[in-house]
């Protein structure tokens, strides 16, 4: 049956990265399968077509403000909550699907008002992501609150769907969350949206490498993200380095915000002038055609608690992509990926080395990613999957809750969950 989902978004939706393209195409796909999504997020970002978005109102003090861990995030969430709770009472939602864990901690109170389910979109720790973002001391007097904190909100939903399977340990074993409410609905992508590059798309190529400024004659190694330490970016400009003096034919397209005049400083203080083009932010709609410049793409993101969606990007795209090995990147790539020790600039630049340099190697990659990205991570499926955890989550015996989740837990998506 149809739901009225009211989705709850602490972050400025829509910013072209990271966990705001796994709200966006959840938000899509759950309308293609017939329900109302009615998004409440923060003053900042980009409204889309076709969704239905609501904002809270600036505070006066701080109307602009950074990507990631912040201070100034307590008042926009205490406006999220006024705003979200407004939203409710007027959408009256059969689900309170929440983002993250600031919104599940306003789904919860919203849950008990509406009367309507907490889902919970969890999609890395918060403990672990506020000191990746060094927002927070691991032997500072604020870590252990922090993790209380995390706990109690991870044990309110109904649900908790997972970006990774990775997750799944994490979440019992650290949190003492009971593992059948938790259900892994592993990021997904737009295969038909991102493909890989064909003859058909020479001209638009070479266009774009011009306009770029990347000579045409050179191999590329593509990135696009987030710029942060958390994302390696760093080791990236390092690896860079070694690429180059070994194979002088190759370029970085590195495309992502923020920190970009720090990070092409950087870069040429390493010599990387003539060798790197630093596009800064991208938008999501051009993501697809910047990525088919690519013969290789690059995903050093450090964080082992959250998920990675952008090699899902590179996957449907068809590139043969290094990353570190991790296993959220391993559940993604299997035996297809280039995995380089973690944190290891070194070994970063030796797996782009050889990906470049190994033709058959690269082939096979690029078929394997393409087909895992085909067969194991459609966003119809998930959808799917999400409407039978709301059909779960919405009975009103517990028992028959948990005998529906229970099944829901152990079914693995296609392609299975294998990551060894």
């Amino acid at each position: 049956m149809p739901y009225r989902i009211l989705m709850i978004a602490p972050t400025s939706f829509f910013s072209d990265y990271g966990c705001h393209v796994r709200i966006l195409e959840e938000a899509r796909v759950l309308q293609r399968h017939g329900h109302a999504v009615r998004i409440v997020t923060y003053y900042k970002g980009r409204d889309l077509p076709s969704l239905d978005i609501v904002r809270t109102r600036p505070t006066p003090w701080h109307a602009d403000y950074e990507v990631g861990s912040s201070r100034h995030k307590i008042a926009f969430d205490v406006l999220l909550s006024w705003t979200s709770l407004r939203a409710a009472l007027r959408f009256k939602p059969d689900i309170v699907h929440a983002h993250l864990h600031e919104g599940a901690l306003i789904g919860s109170v919203l849950g008990a008002i509406s009367r309507a389910p907490l889902v919970f979109d969890y999609q890395g720790s918060l403990t672990g992501e506020m000191v990746d973002h060094h927002f927070l001391n691991p032997d500072g007097p604020w870590h252990a609150l922090v993790r209380w904190l995390e706990r109690r909100i991870d044990h309110r939903p109904r649900a908790i769907l997972t970006s990774s399977h990775a997750a799944l340990p994490l979440l019992r074993d650290e949190f003492g969350v009971d593992p059948e409410r938790i259900i892994p609905i592993p990021d997904c992508v737009d295969t038909t949206f991102f493909r890989p590059r064909a003859e058909s798309d020479a001209v638009e190529v070479a266009a774009i490498k011009s306009y770029l400024g990347v000579p045409a004659d050179r191999s590329v190694v593509v990135y696009l993200g987030l710029l942060a330490p958390y994302q390696g970016t760093h080791l990236l400009i390092e690896a860079a380095r070694q690429v180059v003096e070994q194979r002088p034919g190759t370029h970085f397209l590195i495309m992502g915000y923020p920190g970009t005049p720090q990070y092409r400083a950087m870069a040429e203080a390493l010599g990387l002038s003539d060798h790197t083009t630093f596009v800064g932010k991208t938008l999501y709609d051009d993501a697809p055609r910047y990525l088919r410049l690519g013969d290789v793409a690059a995903a050093p993101k450090l964080s082992e608690t959250e998920a990675n969606g952008k090699v899902l990007n590179y996957m449907a795209t068809g590139l043969p992509t290094v990353a570190f090995d991790t296993p959220v990147n391993r559940e993604y790539m299997r035996d297809y990926g280039f995995y380089a020790r973690p944190g290891d600039a070194a070994s970063l630049a030796g797996q782009v080395l050889r990906a470049l340099d190994d033709a058959p190697a690269r082939a096979r990659a690029a078929r394997g990613l393409r087909a895992r990205a085909e067969s194991a991570f459609s966003w119809d499926d998930a959808a799917r999957r999400i409407t039978a955890v709301y059909d779960a989550v919405r009975m009103r015996r517990r028992s028959e809750r948990t005998r529906a989740l229970r099944a829901l837990s152990f079914e693995p998506p296609r392609g299975g969950w294998d990551v060894g």
